[in-house]
């Protein structure tokens, strides 16, 4: 799978790397439709730190189709909340 995070660069991650996103995409779903902001920010925080941790950079020169496009780490949680409803980041 090829994940962007918005404004920093794109990453592949292998398929059950792939899988803990989409468990951690489904569960902020969860949060932002409960309106529980600190949970939901958590779980973004937990998002862009699993793609950076464990994703591996695509230089910038490889031209790839993004599966999944991820806010920017930095965004509030009013914009980042709209891209986390019905089935999430990830279509199940």
């Amino acid at each position: 799978m090829i994940v962007r995070i918005s404004g920093e660069g794109q990453y592949k991650l292998a398929d059950e790397v792939a899988d803990r996103l989409n468990q951690l995409d489904n569960d902020a779903v969860a949060a932002a439709e409960a309106e529980d902001e600190p949970k939901f920010l958590a779980l973004f925080a937990q998002i862009v730190e699993l793609i950076r941790g464990e994703g591996t950079p695509l230089a910038a020169d490889e031209l790839h189709g993004s599966d999944v496009i991820v806010p920017p780490a930095d965004t509030s949680y009013e914009e980042a909340r709209h891209e986390f409803t019905g089935e999430g980041l990830i279509p199940g």
